[in-house]
C-alpha cells in the first residue's frame, strides 16, 4: 500500500509539474509566478502564453484547487488614477504570445483554501475559448520579489 501510494505521488507530481493542454497541442504556458501577500490577502498570478497555433484563441477562465475563486483582471491608468478591473477574456494571437504581468492583465487568486507561502506551487487551470485546457503550476514568490 505504501509502493503504491508512492507511485502515485511521482506520477502525480509528474503531471503537475509539467504544463500540459488538453485539446490544444500548440499551448504553452512560460515564466509563471504567484505575487504571495501576507494576511490572507488575495494573490496575484503572472505567466506568459505562447500560442503555435494557426488561429488566436482567448483564456475565458482560471481555476484552482488551492483557491477558492480565481479570476483574469486588468490594470488600468487614465488620469494619474489605477484601477483593477475584472475581464472577460484576453486573446492570444497565432503564432503569438500573450503575458499576464504586473500592471497589465493578471489573475486574482481569492481565499486561499490551504496555507500558501513563498516557495509553494500553486496549480492552475486555465481554460481557453476553443474549449482547451492548460495545467500548469506557479512558483509562489514573496510580494517584494519580481523576477
Amino acid at each position: 500500500m505504501k509502493k503504491l501510494r508512492c507511485l502515485l505521488a511521482v506520477a502525480g507530481l509528474a503531471i503537475a509539474f509539467s504544463a500540459s493542454a488538453a485539446g490544444n497541442a500548440s499551448l504553452e504556458v512560460q515564466h509563471g509566478w504567484v505575487r504571495w501577500l501576507p494576511g490572507g490577502l488575495p494573490a496575484a498570478g503572472y505567466l506568459t502564453i505562447v500560442n503555435r497555433g494557426n488561429e488566436p484563441v482567448a483564456l475565458v477562465k482560471a481555476s484552482s484547487p488551492d483557491y477558492a475563486d480565481v479570476m483574469l483582471h486588468r490594470t488600468t491608468s487614465s488620469g494619474g488614477t489605477t484601477r483593477m478591473e475584472p475581464v472577460d477574456r484576453m486573446t492570444v494571437p497565432a503564432h503569438g504570445q500573450a503575458a499576464l504581468s504586473p500592471g497589465d492583465y493578471h489573475l486574482m487568486l481569492m481565499q486561499a483554501k490551504r496555507p500558501v507561502a513563498p516557495g509553494d506551487n500553486v496549480a492552475v487551470t486555465l481554460q481557453f475559448s476553443d474549449g482547451a485546457l492548460l495545467h500548469t503550476q506557479l512558483k509562489v514568490r514573496p510580494a517584494n520579489q519580481v523576477n
